[in-house]
């Protein structure tokens, strides 16, 4: 298992490109199966989830390429809808695949996905909107058999604004005669890409980026070249990285309008925060202010995959700051790490209560979870000392390659296998 081999002390500075958004690019390549048309997406970063997902595709059937940033899923060959259980126990995602199966197949066998271990992450919203549709689901041995047969358009209510909910149901009525309502939807800029990949395939879904999506049903769509959004939680890492090590920092591509929350946070932090045509940049003050709460919440309220790197902000801040996780119960792991390296962090339910300190010391610490660790790269960053980082596998899954990212800055970095 890789790990990092950081050295502490470095500002950050330069500027770098960010790149296709992982969040985005899931959904994109689960929905690329609505079509026998060949799909092409660009900007796509080699990750151990995308990798994944593609080798999925694969197993049902469809023919996938990937190099140079650029991806191409033919699913005129696709066969069937059962998911292979050990691919799908790697990564949440898989879950995406529901909707679009439905829709082509009308049939689907997923078992329970996999992914980081943050929190319990239920797909009864899923499995309920699909049950609106006309979905008729079955759970036995671990596995979710869908039969979409007497699949229909309809009105759809999420209890809670799931992000994979909303993309499922999405994906699940694009190809249903009539209209097809979704209440309660999700809002983040990922499912907005959805909407624009969908109709630029040919789909007509109306809607995304409020509460209320509408998708009419059409008769089929064509394949298409997309090139999906920045990711945004690379770019707050990144920006994150800037700022707890005093530097100062370009990022290209980024969308400033994507990352509202944590550019305000940052700001109350003390960091100059700029936008111009060319991205995002960001120079760190002398010393990082305490901010006085963060609570995390569905967008556009502050991004749970955000809040681990903030609390290593944080742990450097003059003052008291408080972060409050409202969306994963299990997202504080990171935390025993962080104090063993000096920083004085005490959690109180869902709450961590953050004393700034002067200085933290290099650690060997272990990344257990995805934003965890990259959470535990950024302390180490501004650390006294080295510090090696255990697991970077977790890290893997969401930042291509971040090792060079840091190098590119500035940073002492290296990954040891």
């Amino acid at each position: 298992m890789d790990r990092f081999f950081i050295r502490g002390g470095k500002k950050l500075s330069g500027s770098i490109r960010v790149h296709g958004a992982k969040n985005a690019v899931l959904p994109l390549l689960a929905a690329s199966i609505l079509t026998d048309d060949p799909v092409v997406l660009t900007d796509v970063p080699d990750l151990k989830d995308i990798r994944a997902m593609m080798e999925i595709l694969e197993k049902l059937g469809c023919r996938c390429t990937f190099g140079d940033g650029t991806v191409q899923v033919r699913s005129h060959t696709l066969q069937n809808g059962d998911m292979p259980e050990k691919l799908c126990k790697q990564i949440r995602s898989s879950v995406f695949l529901l909707g679009p199966l439905l829709s082509r197949l009308r049939n689907a066998q997923v078992p329970y996905p996999g992914g980081c271990e943050i929190g319990l992450r239920p797909i009864d919203l899923h499995l309920k909107g699909l049950k609106t549709l006309g979905v008729e689901i079955e759970e036995s041995g671990g596995k979710i058999f869908c039969d979409g047969r007497n699949m229909h358009a309809g009105d759809v209510y999420l209890d809670y604004p799931s992000v994979g909910a909303t993309e499922n149901v999405m994906m699940a009525s694009v190809l249903l005669q009539g209209v097809t309502t979704i209440h309660n939807a999700a809002r983040e800029p990922e499912i907005l890409d959805l909407q624009r990949f969908i109709n630029k395939m040919g789909g007509s879904v109306k809607g995304a980026g409020t509460q209320v999506i509408r998708i009419e049903g059409v008769e089929k769509l064509h394949g298409i070249t997309y090139h999906p959004i920045p990711d945004r939680i690379v770019a707050g890492t990144l920006l994150s990285a800037a700022a707890i090590t005093g530097g100062d920092i370009l990022l290209k591509g980024a969308r400033s309008g994507d990352m509202v929350p944590v550019i305000a946070k940052l700001r109350e932090m003390g960091c100059d925060v700029r936008r111009d045509d060319k991205g995002l940049a960001l120079r760190a003050p002398q010393k990082l202010h305490a901010v006085g709460e963060i609570q995390t919440q569905p967008h556009p309220g502050f991004p749970t995959d955000m809040q681990s790197q903030m609390v290593s902000l944080c742990t450097l801040a003059e003052g008291c700051s408080l972060v409050t996780e409202n969306v994963f119960e299990n997202r504080f792991t990171h935390v025993g790490d962080l104090n063993a390296m000096g920083a004085k962090i005490r959690i109180s339910g869902r709450t961590a209560i953050i004393r700034g300190v002067g200085s933290l010391a290099g650690g060997h610490v272990t990344a257990r979870d995805l934003r965890g660790g990259a959470a535990l790269v950024l302390a180490a960053l501004a650390a006294k000392g080295v510090s090696v980082v255990d697991r970077v596998e977790y890290i893997d899954r969401g930042y291509e390659k971040m090792e060079e990212m840091l190098l590119t800055l500035g940073a002492d970095v290296m990954r040891i296998q």
